[in-house]
C-alpha cells in the first residue's frame, strides 16, 4: 500500500485553512472524485477514499489539533482507521457534498450493498475490507480495539573522550509518567560519536489500551578535550618546540589517551608540520581498528632576548641564516 498523504496536501488546503475553507475543499473534490461520476475507475474511487479520510481528520476540531500536534507519521502510529472515524456519520459527509448516499458503496465495492444516509462508522468501515484505507488492526470477534505504542523518551547522555575510546558502561535515571524514577544500564561502545542514539526497546512510556511501551534513545555527546581534537576517528594535538629544536631535530614527549610517547623530530622540521602516530588515534566505530594521533609542530619563537642570545643570532645571521 502507498504512504499516505499529508491531509492538508490531499484536500489542497493551507494549515491555517478555517472550517469553511476546508468544507469547500472537500465538497469540490468529492464531486469531483464521486463514483456517480466516475464509472469503473479505479484511481478516482482511491481518491474518494482519500478524500473522505482527510475530511474526516481535518473537520473535527480535536482530531485536527492532534494531526497539527503529532505530525502526519505520529498521528498515523497514534490513531487507527477507527479512531480517525469515530463518531463521524458518513451520511452527513455526503449530504454536505450535495450527493445521496444510497448507491455509493454498491458503486464501490459491488454485491448490491445500499447503504442509508446515516450509516456510522461500523457500515463505513465495514465496506471497506482491504481498502485502500490500509490494514485495521485490532478487530476481533465484532469488537475493535486501538492499541497505541508509547511515546519514546530521549536522555542526553555526556562522555568524555577517554571513555569513547576504552568504551563504558553507564547507568541512566530519568522519570516515566507517573513520576517514578527508572535505571537502566547502557552499554557505550568505542568509538562511538557526538549525536548518535542508542536505542533500548521498549524503556519509554507505556502504550495505551495493550499497546506496546515506546523506546528510551540514549542521545550521545562528547565533552571537549583539554589536549586533544577529534576529527571521526582520528586525534590531532599541537605541540610547541624550540627554534634550535627544529633545526638541529630533536626528541620530543607527547602525551597520547593511553600513555607518554617519544617522538622524533627531523631536523629542518618547519612550523606546522604534521608527525603521525599510526594506531594512537580512537577505535572506530563498528568496525576494526584505530585511527591515527596527529601532532602538529609549533615552533616557538622568543618573545624576548637576552644580550647573549642576540648576539648568537646575529652571528647566525652573519652566515646566512
Amino acid at each position: 500500500m502507498t504512504a499516505k498523504r499529508d491531509y492538508y496536501k490531499v484536500l489542497g488546503v493551507e494549515r491555517d485553512a478555517s472550517e469553511g475553507e476546508i468544507k469547500k475543499a472537500y465538497r469540490k473534490l468529492a464531486m469531483q472524485y464521486h463514483p456517480d461520476r466516475n464509472q469503473a475507475n479505479k484511481e478516482a474511487e482511491e481518491k474518494f477514499k482519500e478524500v473522505n479520510e482527510a475530511y474526516a481528520v481535518l473537520s473535527d476540531k480535536k482530531k485536527r489539533q492532534e494531526y497539527n500536534s503529532f505530525g502526519h507519521t505520529r498521528f498515523h502510529r497514534q490513531y487507527s482507521q477507527e479512531d480517525i472515524f469515530k463518531g463521524f456519520d458518513i451520511g452527513d459527509i455526503f449530504k454536505d457534498a450535495g450527493f445521496g448516499t444510497e448507491d455509493i458503496f454498491s458503486t464501490l465495492f459491488g454485491g448490491g450493498r445500499r447503504t442509508s444516509r446515516k450509516a456510522g462508522f461500523k457500515d463505513f468501515f465495514n465496506s471497506y475490507p482491504q481498502s485502500g484505507f490500509g490494514d485495521y488492526r485490532g478487530a476481533t470477534q465484532g469488537r475493535y480495539t486501538s492499541a497505541r505504542k508509547g511515546a519514546d523518551l530521549v536522555y542526553d547522555l555526556s562522555i568524555t573522550l577517554e571513555e569513547v575510546a576504552s568504551g563504558v558502561s553507564k547507568q541512566v535515571a530519568f522519570r516515566k509518567e507517573n513520576g517514578e524514577l527508572a535505571k537502566v544500564n547502557v552499554k557505550i561502545p568505542t568509538g562511538i560519536s557526538a549525536g548518535k542514539k542508542l536505542r533500548i526497546p521498549e524503556r519509554g512510556l507505556k502504550g495505551e489500551a495493550g499497546g506496546a511501551p515506546g523506546d528510551l534513545y540514549i542521545k550521545i555527546a562528547v565533552k571537549d578535550h583539554p589536549v586533544f581534537r577529534r576529527e571521526g576517528s582520528d586525534l590531532y594535538l599541537d605541540k610547541e618546540i624550540q627554534f634550535t629544536q627544529a633545526a638541529l631535530g630533536s626528541t620530543i614527549e607527547v602525551p597520547t589517551l593511553e600513555k607518554v610517547r617519544k617522538i622524533k623530530v627531523p631536523p629542518g622540521t618547519q612550523s606546522h608540520s604534521k608527525i603521525r602516530l599510526k594506531g594512537y588515534g580512537l577505535p572506530n566505530f563498528k568496525s576494526k581498528g584505530k585511527g591515527d594521533l596527529y601532532v602538529r609542530i609549533v615552533v616557538e619563537i622568543p618573545k624576548k632576548l637576552d644580550k647573549k642570545q642576540r648576539g648568537l643570532l646575529e652571528v647566525l645571521i652573519k652566515e646566512g641564516m
